[in-house]
């Protein structure tokens, strides 16, 4: 999507295709946004809590400044739109794109199980300080404080870090799949767009990079934030994490 360093000498730099993702709203704890949960910092996996006014506020304040032709998520430039089926994601699309690119880009939107938020099972709606306190009394982590990427949400019917990374795994190739025809640095752009939670981001992240879900990469995603996630040297074998964006226009 986004040209790899400036133009260079009055040739024409490629484009390439990239995968951007939205973290809706404001919120912590793994939540994208700012519920009544959020607030007090319960975790909110498959509880559907709709996006406070705040939330909502934030998901429109990101959208003027990136979508729009040119911008860093141009419409006329998505090949495919994820989005969790939680309503809070589901309202931060339609909250970030007009009615016009909505309806420009139905055929091209997908609702998908793959990209929810951790199931947090018997932690549900409990605070990230209190789950600790819960395994500690039951005996449980004797030799570290809990950590989901390692240790997951196994009790009740939460996922183990395996299961997330195996959903995550098939949207990923999927992605590159749409993705590889247009690999040549001159093609048409096949973006993609996400829109999911702050858990299930990151961990998308760790996995289009091929981290292990235990392995630590510290990532911080802002309240109704934009991520990008590209490719190195235009091949679909070479994922990568985007660090700078130029969010000016493209030419």
């Amino acid at each position: 999507m986004r040209d790899r360093g400036g133009k260079s000498r009055g040739l024409r730099t490629p484009q390439q295709s990239s995968t951007v993702t939205i973290r809706n709203g404001a919120g912590r704890n793994g939540d994208i946004s700012q519920t009544e949960w959020t607030i007090s910092g319960q975790c909110t996996g498959s509880t559907d809590i709709p996006l406070t006014a705040v939330g909502e506020s934030q998901v429109v304040a990101s959208s003027k400044v990136v979508v729009g032709s040119g911008k860093l998520i141009d419409p006329s430039k998505l090949t495919r739109v994820f989005i969790s089926p939680r309503t809070r994601a589901q309202r931060t699309y339609d909250l970030l794109f007009s009615s016009a690119d909505r309806a420009s880009l139905k055929d091209k939107v997908e609702i998908t199980e793959d990209i929810r938020e951790w199931e947090y099972g018997a932690y549900e709606g409990v605070t990230p300080s209190n789950i600790r306190k819960l395994r500690k009394e039951k005996g449980l982590d004797t030799e570290r404080p809990w950590d989901i990427w390692h240790d997951g949400c196994g009790e009740g019917e939460g996922e183990s870090p395996i299961e997330v990374a195996t959903r995550l795994d098939e949207l990923i190739a999927k992605i590159k799949q749409l993705q590889a025809p247009c690999m040549d640095g001159w093609g048409a752009p096949a973006d993609v767009v996400i829109i999911a939670h702050g858990h299930s981001l990151r961990a998308f992240a760790k996995r289009w990079i091929g981290f292990e879900m235990g392995m630590r990469l510290p990532l911080m995603l802002e309240p109704g934030a934009v991520g990008v996630l590209s490719y190195e040297h235009h091949k679909v074998d070479e994922p990568a994490l985007l660090l700078g964006v130029n969010m000016g226009a493209s030419e």
